[in-house]
């Protein structure tokens, strides 16, 4: 067991920033740290680390913590296995007491799976570097692929000899419990799983061996090149890349990951100086693997051999970065070559400027595909190009949907309205089977016994846009019942063919959040307070800090961040032309609409909350024109964090999770409290009675 002291060493050491810039792609903002929170899916980073304090806090989900509690949740840790990774990180010796047999039996379960695949790692090491079988088949193959000692090290390649019992006698006589083996699946019926093939280790992202794989090197035999540990209680396959541990640091300084498919195509690229590679290891790409990469680099791009019969059928898999909202590139390779072989032939420089030269946007890299399939047959080209709109239909940004379906109505010789026609449609189509599989799992849970009554509605707060024209429905505004569906002349077309869906689709507080900045914009710089000389914007900005994670379109809020900066450093707010001066375009065209559209109050929360100005307009009223607008926006983000939360705890009894259903019933009562006090603390608020 650790002593007191060397936890509190371990403890006193340990900088928050430095542990979770091993895992998250942190950006400075500031004197703290920002990135995506590691912990749920995001679009926007509400992930702050603060160095000062040494936490973190996600704004989003609510977590939050120091170090030590940093790893336990996202690695699932227990607290001694997390001081050591922090001790060995920093380089700290641990002093540690013996412990009694009694407390090795009480390591959690997860613990003791890790541990006994860490001796199932040493051992196929040993075999392929000390047993003779081993270094005559095995070492031979690794060599003739070029790898050298350190990086079989690296990525902790081994040998599992032929002997069906080798690794169980071995680990039993070490004192590992045959039970465990076969948890792991590193044991099936008194007999090792794993025999004559090569060995290759799966780490997690904080090192740890969870899962291996072997390669049979014998020709013309009845059995898979690959077999691959069962799924357990550390290792999930969908949730996992293949190098992502040795290549997490060159992924986050790059802000760029390569994606290849095979296990020996990661470790050339990574010992010829090509670090940020990772392997899908043969599979569909899951949301599981696409959020890992996330917490790293919005950035992927995927190598593909030059088999344009294998690019096609991966062509569908690539469709869960999009909705994820990665920016993928795609690099082909030519005929015959996967990355490994071609790297031998060409070296490292040429590799390098093959990848930097020929990236090419997937979207395109997929429409081009596709369209040079078809040729000039009209049906064969009619499905491409719906095939395209359904793809467009993923990109969950709105500022580049937009661009894409300018740049693909001239590329593809279409009117944009047609093309907006397609992407609607696909929008429309997706949304009608979510709702179906929500209605079916509702049918389930009630057939189950389960409370849900009511019939169910598409989630409002999963990042996904209106539809595919620029603007989003109610945004100046109009009434709910009536929404414009897109701006362009157009996109506005386009919606003669969307009527079979409902009129008012949901688009989250994108809405509340353009009226923030249109208030920025118009009064930010008006003075807010005549006693201490403060604007406007200083008011809001310092107001709606804590919401930023919370916002739906990330285009207002980059303006926001970009004001409070702007606060921060000058004490000044920035007048009108400094909004219009921007570097962002999209930023700039934002200025621009807003100082021409009209400020109004949404229908929606005169309805809802009864709201009245009962001195000047807004455009007289700076100072109640703020305070009412924040104290709607403030009531609105809680009230939606409090139905989400209700949600849960809904889902939370149903399965009897009670440790979570009485955390998240402390949150609920958090968010009842904060509703009842809003008012108060933001008191100069007029409302109608």
């Amino acid at each position: 067991m650790i002593t007191e002291d060397s936890v509190r060493e371990v403890i006193d050491s340990a900088r928050i920033e430095d542990v979770v810039g091993d895992f998250v792609n942190l950006r400075r903002r500031g004197n703290n740290y920002s990135g995506l929170c590691p912990f749920h899916n995001e679009k926007t980073p509400s992930f702050n680390v603060n160095p000062a304090r040494n936490i973190y806090k996600c704004f989003g989900c609510g977590v939050g913590g120091d170090p030590v509690k940093f790893l336990m949740e996202l690695e699932q840790l227990t607290f001694p296995d997390a001081i050591r990774w922090i001790a060995g990180k920093y380089n700290i010796q641990l002093e540690e007491k013996e412990v009694s047999p009694e407390f090795r039996e009480e390591l959690q379960e997860r613990e003791s799976l890790i541990i006994t695949n860490d001796f199932a790692r040493a051992y196929y090491q040993e075999q392929l570097t000390q047993s003779e079988e081993g270094k005559s088949i095995g070492l031979s193959y690794f060599k003739q692929r070029g790898f050298r000692k350190e990086t079989l090290e690296t990525f902790g390649l081994g040998y599992a000899p032929m002997q069906r019992d080798g690794l169980l006698k071995a680990a039993t006589a070490a004192g590992y419990k045959e039970e465990q083996l076969e948890k792991l699946g590193l044991v099936r019926n008194g007999r090792d799983f794993f025999f004559d093939r090569v060995m290759f280790t799966i780490h997690n992202v904080a090192g740890k061996p969870i899962a291996f794989a072997g390669r049979i090197l014998k020709k013309n035999v009845k059995a898979p090149k690959y077999i691959n540990s069962p799924e357990t209680e550390v290792y999930h396959k969908s949730d996992v890349l293949y190098g992502m541990y040795q290549a997490r640091q060159t992924v986050r300084k790059l802000d760029l990951v390569y994606m290849v498919e095979g296990y020996t195509d990661v470790i050339s690229l990574h010992q010829n100086g090509i670090k940020n590679v990772v392997a899908t290891s043969g599979t569909s790409l899951t949301s599981g693997q696409a959020q890992l990469v996330k917490r790293f680099t919005e950035n992927v791009t995927l190598l593909y051999d030059g088999d344009k019969a294998g690019i096609k059928a991966a062509l569908r898999g690539v469709d869960v970065l999009l909705t994820n909202d990665l920016n993928v590139r795609v690099v082909v390779l030519p005929d015959g070559h996967d990355p490994d072989s071609y790297l031998q032939e060409v070296g490292t420089t040429a590799f390098e400027t093959h990848l930097q030269t020929t990236a090419q946007d997937f979207l395109f890299f997929k429409a081009d595909l596709l369209l040079e399939e078809a040729k000039d047959d009209v049906g064969q080209r009619t499905e491409a190009i719906r095939d395209i709109g359904s793809t467009l239909a993923l990109v969950t940004d709105p500022l580049k949907r937009a661009g894409y379906l300018q740049q693909f109505s001239a590329r593809l010789g279409l009117e944009e309205s047609l093309l907006v026609n397609l992407v609607n449609k696909a929008i429309g189509d997706r949304r009608k089977e979510q709702r179906k599989d929500q209605e079916r799992e509702a049918r389930r849970a009630r057939r189950a016994g389960g409370s849900q009554t009511s019939k169910p509605t598409a989630d409002r707060t999963s990042g996904e846009d209106g539809w595919a024209g620029l603007e989003e429905p109610a945004w100046y505004g109009g009434e709910a019942d009536s929404p414009e569906v897109a701006s362009t002349p157009t996109a506005a077309r386009a919606a003669d063919d969307v009527q079979e869906q409902p009129a008012a689709i949901p688009v989250g507080h994108a809405f509340q959040e353009r009226h923030l900045v249109e208030l920025l914009i118009r009064h930010g710089h008006q003075v807010y307070d005549e006693e201490t000389g403060s604007s406007v914007a200083a008011y809001l900005t310092g107001n709606v800090a804590d919401l930023l994670g919370d916002f739906d379109d990330s285009t207002y809020r980059d303006m926001v961040v970009a004001v409070t900066e702007r606060v921060r450093s000058t004490s000044k707010a920035p007048e009108p032309t400094w909004y219009a001066s921007q570097p962002d375009q999209a930023l700039r065209q934002l200025a621009v609409d807003a100082a021409v559209s009209p400020y109004t109050y949404s229908p929606n929360w005169k309805k809802v909350y009864g709201l009245h100005l009962s001195q000047k307009l807004p455009e007289d009223n700076h100072r109640l024109a703020a305070e009412t607008f924040l104290y709607i926006f403030r009531m609105e983000k809680i009230e939606r964090k409090s139905q989400q939360n209700a949600v849960t705890i809904a889902r939370l009894e149903r399965e009897g999770n009670l440790d979570l259903l009485r955390t998240h019933l402390k949150v609920q009562m958090k968010l009842d409290k904060l509703r009842l006090t809003l008012a108060k603390e933001l008191g100069t608020v007029v409302l109608s009675k």
